[in-house]
C-alpha cells in the first residue's frame, strides 16, 4: 500500500473515507474516540497545504427510505467536529451530482467538508462502480482512514479506488504496524483476552492464536458460550447458540485455555451473588467475572509481553458488573513492560466509561478497529486493503 506521507499533496482535493460511525442520541455526540483519532490527520493534511479536505462517512445502517431521519444524520458529527478543529466544518447534504461539485468548488481553499451519510444511497453497499467514479469527480486523489470498515466491500472503500489515485492514512497505517506487532514476532509470553459478544469471529481468533500464544483468557458472553459447550451449567446466562458448536468442536493447541473459576450473578430474586464455577443455579445470570477469575487473569498478564484484549468481561453498562473488566484493563495498563492492544467499539467504551481517568501509557495501542480488526488478526483478507494494493 502507499502510504499519504509518500506523496506531494500541495494543492490536491482531497477525499478521505473515515469511520464517524459513533453512538449519538438526539444529536449529543456520546464517545468521539473515532473521531479524535482522525484529528491529526486532518491536521497533516492542512499542514501539507491539501486544497480542500473532503470526508466521507456512514452513520448507522440506514436504508433510502431514512434520508430524512435525524437520528442517521451527520450534522450533528460536523458541528462537533467544527469545535474540535475550533475552524468551519462545511456541511453537504449531498454526495454526488453536479450541484455537489459545483458547492465543493465555490468554497475557499483549506475547507474541510464533510458530506452526508453515505449508506443513504444504496450504491454504497453494492460496491457500485458507477456510484464510486461519480464520487471520484470530485477529488484528485483518495484515502483510505477507515480500518475500522475494511472487511466491507463498499464503493468509497473498494470501487473508488479504480478512478483516483490511492493511499493508505496515517491512522490505516498505525492499526496495521501495532496489530502485526501481535501477529506477526509477538515478544512472549503473548496473552489474547477475548470477552464479550460476537463470537464466532473470536473463535476463528482463537484458532489463530491457540498454538501462537501462551495463555488465551475468556469472559462474558464468550467464556459462557465455551462452558455451556463443555456441559458446565450457566443456567440463564447469555450465550452464542450461533457458535456453540464451533465452540464444542474447539481443540486446545499450545495456548492455556483459561475460563473464570467464578463470577458475579443475578439470582432469582434479582439480587447479585458470587458464584463458583460448577455452582450457578438453574436461575442465575452471569453477568461478570468474579474477584478470583480477575486475581488470576490480572497475574497471568503481569508476566506478559504482549496482550490483545478485545470484549468486556461483563455487563459493564451496569455498574455493578464492571469490575471484572474494570481490573482487566488497570492489569493491562500497569504492565508497562509489555506491548499491549486493546480495541473493539464495546472495549474502547468500557474503558472510557468504567475509568475516564485512565492514563494511557505508551505502550498500550488503543484501535479503532472491531470486525476488521478480529477479521485482520485471524489472516482473513479486507476488501478494504485488497483494493488500495491494487
Amino acid at each position: 500500500m502507499k502510504s499519504i506521507r509518500s506523496v506531494n499533496i500541495l494543492g490536491q482535493l482531497v477525499l478521505m473515507r473515515v469511520d464517524f460511525n459513533i453512538p449519538v442520541k438526539n444529536g449529543k455526540i456520546l464517545d468521539d474516540f473515532r473521531i479524535q483519532r482522525i484529528l491529526p490527520t486532518i491536521q497533516f493534511l492542512r499542514e501539507k497545504k491539501a486544497k480542500k479536505i473532503i470526508l466521507i462517512s456512514h452513520l448507522g445502517q440506514p436504508d433510502v427510505k431514512d434520508k430524512n431521519k435525524p437520528a442517521f444524520s451527520l450534522a450533528p458529527i460536523a458541528s462537533y467536529l467544527e469545535r474540535l478543529i475550533g475552524e468551519t466544518i462545511y456541511f453537504t447534504a449531498t454526495l454526488i451530482g453536479k450541484g455537489v461539485k459545483e458547492e465543493i468548488e465555490n468554497l475557499p481553499d483549506g475547507s474541510v467538508i464533510l458530506l452526508e451519510n453515505i449508506r443513504f444511497y444504496k450504491e454504497e453497499n453494492q460496491n457500485d462502480k458507477n456510484f464510486a467514479k461519480e464520487l471520484a469527480k470530485m477529488a484528485d486523489i483518495f484515502i483510505n482512514e477507515a480500518f475500522s470498515v475494511c472487511h466491507r466491500k463498499t464503493s468509497s472503500l473498494c470501487a473508488i479506488t479504480e478512478f483516483l489515485p490511492s493511499y493508505a492514512g496515517i491512522l490505516l497505517e498505525e492499526e496495521l504496524t501495532n496489530l502485526n506487532k501481535v501477529i506477526q514476532k509477538p515478544q512472549h509470553p503473548l496473552v489474547v483476552i477475548l470477552g464479550g459478544a460476537k463470537i464466532k469471529n473470536k473463535i476463528s481468533v482463537i484458532e489463530k492464536f491457540k498454538d501462537k500464544a501462551d495463555f488465551i483468557l475468556l469472559g462474558g458472553i464468550m467464556a459462557n458460550t465455551f462452558l455451556k459447550a463443555n456441559d458446565f451449567s450457566i443456567g440463564k446466562s447469555f450465550y452464542d447458540e450461533e457458535a456453540f458448536i464451533l465452540a464444542e468442536k474447539m481443540r486446545t493447541g499450545k495456548a492455556e485455555l483459561l475460563l473464570p473459576g467464578d463470577f458475579i450473578v443475578l439470582d432469582k430474586n434479582n439480587q447479585k451473588q458470587t458464584r463458583e464455577l460448577g455452582k450457578i443455579a438453574k436461575n442465575d445470570k452471569i453477568l461478570d467475572i468474579g474477584l478470583i477469575a480477575c486475581d488470576t487473569f490480572s497475574k497471568v498478564i503481569f508476566k506478559a509481553k504482549t496482550v490483545f484484549f478485545n470484549g468486556p468481561m461483563g455487563k459493564f453498562e451496569d455498574e455493578r458488573f464492571g469490575d471484572g473488566t474494570n481490573k482487566i484493563i488497570n492489569a493491562i495498563i500497569k504492565n508497562k513492560s509489555a506491548f499491549s492492544v486493546i480495541g473493539g467499539g464495546e472495549t474502547i467504551a468500557s474503558l472510557r466509561i468504567l475509568n475516564s481517568k485512565f492514563q494511557i501509557p505508551n505502550s498500550v495501542f488503543l484501535s479503532t478497529g472491531g470486525g476488521a480488526m478480529l477479521k485482520y488478526l485471524a489472516g482473513e483478507e479486507l476488501p478494504g486493503l485488497l483494493a488500495l494494493n491494487k
